[in-house]
């Protein structure tokens, strides 16, 4: 206890020595001052093999390791009609299914042993696979990834296993309210489009092998697939590793463009029925993708309306100080050509209809009030730091150049990212949101016990009921 006392005693006694009696007084972290953060890009190298596979190749020599991530001209856009999920199914088997010389079964025990991971995934405009080994097994490794992509035979008991997977994931989400809204509200602001076409356990229910393997000729070939090679591995060593795997593999194809999704011609409000104590509100707008000169705007207006945390707008009108929902935001996805744009939240049913206004009336604000000075420079200090450590390994750097020449954006697009936001003005933030979150483009979707609303949806306009399928 004595010799508490005697710390405590010195610590203060030099505290007062050093500080004085008056403490330093504490500045606020939002006040601290510092210099803009500031980052020179490395660039890998890129190489197109001559069977037509573009690589990209850092090297990063601290650590004994081989990452290769693939991404391929492919997804969910591309299932066939009545068939919805079977780019999904496909990626899912080529993992788990075998090759013409090795079983799935085999696979994952060679992986094992080498401490080894691959992985594929579709999403809705691109399929990824990835392999990360030791370098002392780099060849085994590569070996059983390009057998994977070259020769996948889709075994039926891998297939069948993942088919029962798919149906029972998609049978529970009836049982996710957030999941079940926010996968409806994909289906209606993409309705007519290839995008809001989605898997149900019927179509999942009619695959047969034949469809996968006619999926894979279709999208696995060489000009379709990109590679970003990172490791410890010089340029030079991955070029002649890749040729030796895949250099062979000279089959060809072609992939059509899907169109991309249309603004609505009107504005839409749709309920769908659930018998909650919760009601979930997305109210939503396809909007400028990345290739658009307005998509640096909007980027800074979503970050103020509701996807910048606590001092965004949303939260801080409708969780904050109106208490009226326990989770709310904003979010906008992009890809080249267009972006999606919506609020939502998550409210007790007796307030659906007073959220859903107060989420609207903020909206519409961002069209006849200009932000305020402290607002956007918050914003575009946030987006440009964040932007800055999505860098934060040389794999994530060839990815984004490779994703780049994927997305077809222009080649200074990093570069340039944070002088565009660094350019934004509060009269540019006005002009998006006059031009995109308009009643005439906007998709309302709310999903609840419609018994229960605090006042009728229909007092907004006229309402579509849409049906659920369990």
């Amino acid at each position: 206890m004595n010799r508490i006392l005697y710390i405590i005693f010195t610590f203060l006694f030099f505290s007062i020595l050093v500080w004085g009696c008056n403490p330093a007084p504490v500045t606020h972290p939002d006040l601290i001052e510092y210099p803009p953060l500031k980052f020179s890009l490395p660039q890998p190298e890129k190489i197109k093999l001559n069977n037509g596979i573009t690589l990209y190749v850092m090297e990063d020599h601290e650590l004994p390791l081989l990452n290769i991530s693939a991404v391929i001209r492919t997804g969910s856009i591309y299932d066939p009609a009545g068939k919805e999920g079977l780019a999904d199914i496909t990626g899912n088997v080529m993992r788990i299914g075998g090759t013409a010389h090795l079983t799935g079964s085999t696979i994952d025990s060679e992986l094992d042993y080498m401490a080894a991971t691959i992985s594929f995934s579709m999403d809705k405009e691109q399929g990824t696979a990835t392999l990360s080994v030791l370098k002392k097994d780099m060849e085994k490794g590569l070996k059983i990834f390009s057998d994977i992509i070259i020769n996948p035979v889709f075994e039926k008991t891998k297939l069948d296993l993942a088919k029962e997977l798919k149906i029972e994931a998609l049978k529970r989400i009836y049982d996710n309210p957030q999941q079940l809204a926010f996968r409806e509200f994909v289906r209606l602001i993409y309705r007519g489009n290839p995008r809001g076409c989605l898997p149900s356990v019927e179509s999942i229910e009619r695959m047969t092998r034949a469809d996968l393997v006619r999926f894979h000729k279709n999208f696995f070939f060489p000009q379709n697939i990109m590679m970003a090679v990172t490791g410890d591995i010089t340029k030079d060593e991955a070029v002649s590793l890749i040729n030796r795997y895949f250099g062979e593999w000279n089959v060809t194809g072609s992939v059509a463009a899907v169109p991309v999704p249309e603004r609505s011609s009107e504005r839409s409000i749709n309920y769908a029925s659930k018998d909650s104590p919760q009601s979930i509100i997305i109210v939503g707008y396809v909007t400028p993708g990345k290739r658009n000169p307005d998509y640096y705007s909007f980027e800074i207006l979503d970050f103020i309306l509701g996807s910048g945390g606590f001092r965004s707008r949303i939260v801080s009108e409708v969780r904050t100080n109106l208490g009226l929902a326990y989770s709310a935001g904003s979010f906008y996805s992009t890809q080249s050509e267009y972006g999606v744009f919506a609020a939502y939240a998550m409210t007790k049913t007796s307030s659906t209809v007073q959220t859903l206004s107060a989420i609207r009336s903020i909206l519409h604000d961002a069209i006849k009030t200009k932000v305020t000075k402290e607002e956007l420079a918050w914003a575009k200090k946030s987006i440009n730091n964040n932007f800055i450590f999505s860098f934060s390994s040389v794999g994530k750097v060839a990815l984004q150049q490779m994703m780049l020449e994927y997305q077809k954006l222009p080649e200074d697009f990093l570069t340039s990212f944070q002088d565009r936001i660094n350019g934004v003005t509060s009269e540019d933030l006005q002009r998006v949101a006059e031009r995109y979150i308009t009643d005439r483009y906007e998709t309302i979707f709310v999903l609840g016990n419609e018994k229960e609303f605090d006042k009728p949806l229909v007092t907004l306009g006229k309402v579509h009921k849409v049906s659920i399928d369990k």
